[in-house]
């Protein structure tokens, strides 16, 4: 049975975790280091899905699976980064349904590496060894970081997959401790073919969203779903550089009532390639940018939009 059929043109990733299954040498930690929507979650799954079955009978082996893929297998635990509410951790997922909003991004906490030494500190309930993968790792806080070193230590019977972009946001002493699989951008034909595959065909007509996503299928998703929730008149507005004083602090308004903040930065990208197509000038790209950083560091929105497009009309 192929594990990673659902995983596209990541051949090097594939071979290095079969290569480990067959001569039996799983390590005790991996860094699924690579942009993101590219495959990382995926191949993770299907990487859990695999070891979670090993040496099992065929009838559990099945149901190991089919567990495994759900996110409800006993021997494992996926953690996520999470923001803290009213004495709850939330993912980003959770946080979204209960329509709560924050600044600042999700953050793998301490307590939540504490649960993972708690979920180590047992031995498999059904599997041959435990499974922890920690997604956007570059999440973790300071304290969590070197909590978490003190795990990958002595992770007993157990393997611990770590989800991050690259090795410079981790902590040099994680790093070393984890055995790197790399990952990459896809090609437009594989793009073409991922994004078919998963009913997603629209996207390909949108040449700016697949300019925006570089190679990632997820961040095309993520970005089509973005430009979507932008309302038709809003988008008509931005398409063209406003045309007086007047109009730029009109718009500006729109822009902070109509979308929240992690929305406009998003529309950051967006702007910036559809004003290079345009009117290819490079100072309208460096004012987009300057107004990202300014949003970044909590700015209050409508004041860097007023300022920012007022400079590109004077």
């Amino acid at each position: 049975m192929n594990y990673f059929s659902q995983l596209v043109s990541q051949s090097q990733a594939v071979e290095l975790l079969q290569e480990a299954i067959a001569r039996n040498r799983i390590a005790p930690a991996y860094l699924f280091a690579g942009p993101s929507g590219v495959g990382r979650s995926l191949a993770a799954k299907c990487f859990s899905q695999w070891l979670l079955s090993l040496d099992l009978s065929p009838e559990k082996n099945a149901m190991a699976q089919k567990r495994a893929l759900a996110g409800n297998h006993p021997d494992l635990l996926w953690v996520e980064a999470t923001y803290q509410h009213q004495g709850q951790l939330l993912t980003a997922k959770e946080a979204a349904a209960a329509g709560l909003k924050r600044k600042a991004a999700p953050q793998i906490r301490i307590e939540q590496i504490r649960d993972i030494a708690q979920f180590l500190n047992r031995p498999p309930i059904e599997a041959s060894r435990l499974l922890v993968v920690i997604e956007e790792a570059q999440a973790m806080t300071e304290a969590a970081a070197n909590a978490l070193l003190k795990t990958l230590e002595e992770p007993g019977r157990a393997t611990i997959i770590l989800i991050a972009p690259n090795t410079d946001v981790l902590l040099p002493t994680i790093v070393s401790r984890c055995q790197k699989i790399p990952f990459y951008r896809l090609s437009p034909e594989q793009m073409e073919e991922v994004l078919r595959r998963n009913g997603h065909e629209a996207i390909l007509t949108y040449p700016e969203i697949l300019a925006i996503a570089q190679g990632s299928p997820g961040e095309a998703i993520a970005a089509f779903a973005q430009l979507q929730a932008i309302p038709e008149a809003l988008r008509q507005q931005l398409s063209q550089l406003p045309d007086s004083p007047l109009s730029a602090l009109e718009l500006a308004k729109t822009i902070d009532r109509e979308l929240d903040t992690q929305a406009q930065i998003w529309l950051i990208d967006y702007l910036q390639y559809i004003y290079w197509q345009n009117w290819r000038q490079q100072n309208l790209l460096e004012l987009l940018e300057k107004a990202r950083q300014y949003l970044l560091n909590y700015v209050q929105p409508r004041l860097v939009w007023e300022c920012t497009l007022l400079e590109m009309i004077l």
